[in-house]
């Protein structure tokens, strides 16, 4: 993936080594987050109900925190995805006459408060609806090598476009139509994902044609990681089966199907999983 050279986004908060603590209440659950550690890009208001939980938080830097170069060229990376991604709203919005607000992108490390609440890096990356903020450790990227065996730049850049998707999602209001707790095959939330696959997909459609920024093997990756963290893959390799009535996410071939469905047309009406008869 080319991404050298290009521009950056301004949209990026730094929260490296900042310690979010708890002023009172009570902390999220560890058996909590070990169900949500199986799902990647989860709706934060499905699982971090926490802010009526805590009292109160604090965050301090800590003054000895030093990235390293390899790090840093993370965060360039990150930085330049999120300009492609703005790129490439901004047009679209403005080709149906709405305007696009560009989210935050936050760089933590370990825990970070959000309007969704607290979050640790074993959720994995999220949006949160409440601030227009998507969040990332991005240690996320080394357990998406090791852990999900999909590795590779494009792969990395899914994972951020899948988040902007959700913001896409929200402020077209999609986000509105998930019920609380909704799960299952063919539920709300499994459809809200598995458009906002599409719509990283569309991202790779938009900027493909204007930057050329594919090289071979690229989208092979990203398929890979989006079938790594498919809902059936995830449950068969933490319990030994597949339960349907849990996914919130989308199996291995319909996150798949649907990121390839928007890289091939590069439309967002052919995104509208809701309206879709079947997944």
């Amino acid at each position: 993936m080319k991404w050298r050279g290009r521009r950056r986004s301004s949209n990026v908060e730094d929260r490296r080594g900042m310690r979010v603590g708890k002023a009172g209440g009570i902390g999220i659950g560890t058996i909590v987050l070990a169900l949500i550690a199986m799902y990647f890009g989860v709706d934060p208001r499905l699982v971090m109900n926490v802010g009526s939980q805590l009292g109160g938080t604090s965050a301090t830097r800590q003054a000895d925190y030093q990235p390293t170069p390899q790090e840093q060229e993370k965060v360039d990376f990150v930085k330049v995805v999120l300009a492609d991604t703005e790129d490439v709203w901004n047009q679209v919005f403005q080709e149906y006459g709405k305007r696009y607000e560009e989210p935050k992108l936050v760089i933590f490390t370990g825990g970070v408060q959000s309007a969704c609440g607290i979050a640790q890096t074993a959720m994995g990356p999220f949006y949160c609806p409440g601030d227009h903020k998507v969040y990332i450790d991005l240690a996320f990227y080394d357990e998406l090598k090791r852990r999900f065996k999909a590795p590779g730049d494009l792969a990395q850049a899914y994972v951020i476009a899948h988040e902007v998707g959700h913001h896409v999602q929200n402020l077209l209001g999609y986000t509105k139509k998930v019920p609380r707790g909704s799960k299952g095959a063919d539920s709300a939330s499994v459809r809200l994902e598995l458009q906002a696959d599409c719509l990283a997909g569309v991202w790779v459609n938009h900027t493909q044609r204007a930057k050329k920024f594919l090289e071979s093997g690229d989208l092979e990756e990203a398929l890979n990681a989006a079938s790594a963290i498919g809902d059936d893959k995830l449950q068969r390799q933490a319990t030994g089966r597949v339960r349907p009535d849990g996914f919130t996410h989308g199996t291995s071939r319909q996150r798949q199907y649907w990121f390839s469905r928007g890289v091939k047309t590069g439309d967002i009406n052919d995104c509208d999983t809701f309206r879709a008869a079947s997944l």
